[in-house]
């Protein structure tokens, strides 16, 4: 019996905020906390998504610039989030991540628009993938669920409905009595 393969989906986080047109879209015209925290909630809820129960999903964002930044990981449903260590940037822990992952053989997919990271882990025999195609991979996935959906048709139920034909039939005979 051959064994399957995990699959990690490692994401940079702030890269993907900055570079993906579906998160943007929700930042512009400012960058404050508020609109900020709407597409980091997007961006956990559509990496939840496209993972699935498919793959382990890590998102990894900057974290150098601020001191008390351990780098421990947090799991939100199911996928873990990671605040680089203070003093190290982001790049980094992915590049670690995915070497790691290569050195386990598990099959990854980094999600950057960073051309160096993309290189490195590329050249690392990883996968990557584009922030701008991960939100199409998005817009796609989201767009397949609506098609899915069929608006129920709302159907009386009745006793008659749930009984045989000649019981049915005894009981308009009653009725009609």
């Amino acid at each position: 019996m051959s064994k399957t393969r995990k699959k990690l989906l490692i994401v940079d986080g702030y890269n993907v905020l900055r570079s993906g047109s579906r998160y943007k879209r929700i930042m512009l015209p400012d960058y404050t906390d508020d609109t900020f925290n709407v597409a980091r909630e997007r961006l956990l809820n559509d990496v939840i998504n496209y993972s699935g129960r498919d793959m382990q999903a890590i998102i990894v964002f900057d974290g150098k610039d601020n001191q008390y930044s351990r780098g421990e990981a947090e799991s939100v449903g199911g996928v873990r989030i990671i605040f680089s260590p203070a003093g190290q940037i982001a790049d980094r822990v992915i590049e670690k991540l995915a070497h790691d992952a290569r050195e386990r053989n598990v099959e990854t997919i980094v999600v950057t628009s960073d051309s160096t990271i993309q290189d490195t882990v590329f050249g690392d025999g990883v996968d990557r993938m584009s922030a701008e195609g991960f939100c199409h991979e998005m817009e796609s996935y989201y767009d397949s669920m609506r098609l899915e959906e069929k608006p129920a048709i709302a159907r009386k139920s009745t006793i008659a409905n749930r009984i045989s034909p000649d019981v049915l039939e005894k009981l308009k005979q009653l009725r009609d009595a």
